[in-house]
């Protein structure tokens, strides 16, 4: 149990850094509430999960060559630009749903989201080739597939922890907070992302050049 508890917490410890998948989920729900923040997290998740399937079954190593990289920095620096600019521009969407108390947007397009920018997140990729990676590597040591398989779950179920708390935080906020102030928050969020996005433009320039 002591093991199963220190992978939990490892799993929201690897969710909780400050990055892309973190702001726009913060931003989706402050526009739409919980349980669209909630689905973006679980396509979020979804994504992660495929990555660590992939290292898992050690077919994770194709991500290393030169050409994959840049075709993955460029896929990024395209998505959370294009989120991020998205975002800023629809900043009178927030108020439209304060006031009428209806979704902007459809669950599943929040689903949608969250899984594209993990998945095309390179941060995401690389994240969990070194650690998870390295987790596995260690664990393999002196565990059993099955031992393996259940630490495995047992990170899942704390990025699920996270996005619930993540979610619960972002819903709450536009209850709480002024139009005016959730309007700061969202664009310091897209900034964050165009941010990330301009960034990993910046790596696939570097990576073709």
């Amino acid at each position: 149990m002591n093991s199963i508890a220190a992978y939990i917490f490892l799993g929201v410890s690897l969710a909780a850094p400050i990055g892309p998948v973190n702001a726009a989920q913060l931003d989706t729900g402050i526009k739409n509430g919980f349980f669209h923040a909630f689905l973006f997290g679980i396509g979020a998740l979804t994504a992660d999960i495929i990555y660590m399937t992939m290292v898992y079954f050690g077919i994770g190593q194709i991500i290393e060559y030169p050409l994959v990289k840049t075709i993955l920095w460029s896929f990024g620096c395209f998505v959370l630009t294009y989120s991020g600019i998205e975002n800023l521009l629809s900043l009178h969407k927030i108020e439209i749903a304060l006031k009428s108390g209806k979704k902007t947007i459809r669950l599943r397009h929040s689903l949608l989201s969250g899984f594209l920018v993990s998945l095309l997140n390179p941060l995401t990729i690389l994240f969990w080739l070194g650690i998870y990676g390295s987790v596995l590597a260690e664990t393999n040591k002196v565990s059993t597939d099955n031992q393996i398989i259940i630490n495995s779950l047992a990170v899942i179920l704390g990025i699920l922890l996270w996005d619930t708390i993540m979610a619960t935080l972002s819903g709450g906020a536009r209850r709480i907070l002024s139009t005016k102030f959730l309007k700061i928050i969202s664009v310091i969020s897209s900034l964050a992302m165009i941010g990330f996005g301009i960034y990993f433009g910046i790596q696939a320039y570097h990576a073709l050049f």
